[in-house]
């Protein structure tokens, strides 16, 4: 199934002066709850529902726990978790401090069969 988009008029950030250009916006066809997936995993494995939503669990208790320690979590062909940071800039090493740092976040790196199916994409106006 194609992913479907829209087309956004937008502005040159850059240059408010400029003429707007048409950009496309990828459009959600629905969501799959928690109770969705673990019905369709334990369908597909041996592993009965309660135990999918446990492992589950326990692996988003452990992320935070890695992350917060600094630490890269990878998953394999599935991808990695890191905690990424930016600040203010300071004139010297010696005149930065911790309180410089503005924001943190959460950067998403997708591993191999992601990847793969991104290159394969077919697209859909809406």
């Amino acid at each position: 199934m194609p992913v479907k988009y829209v087309l956004v008029e937008r502005a040159n950030p850059q240059d408010r002066q400029a003429l707007k250009k048409f950009y496309a916006q990828a459009v959600s066809t629905g969501e799959v709850s928690l109770k969705t997936l673990k019905t369709d995993i334990s369908a597909r494995s041996t592993v009965n529902p309660a135990d999918v939503v446990a492992v589950i669990d326990t692996f988003v208790q452990m992320l935070v726990q890695e992350l917060s320690q600094g630490k890269i979590v990878r998953l394999g062909d599935f991808g990695s978790f890191q905690v990424g940071i930016s600040s203010e800039g300071a004139e010297s090493s010696e005149k930065f401090h911790s309180s410089m740092i503005r924001d943190a976040k959460i950067t998403f790196r997708p591993g191999t069969d992601l990847r793969d199916m991104i290159a394969t994409l077919k697209y859909e106006k809406s």
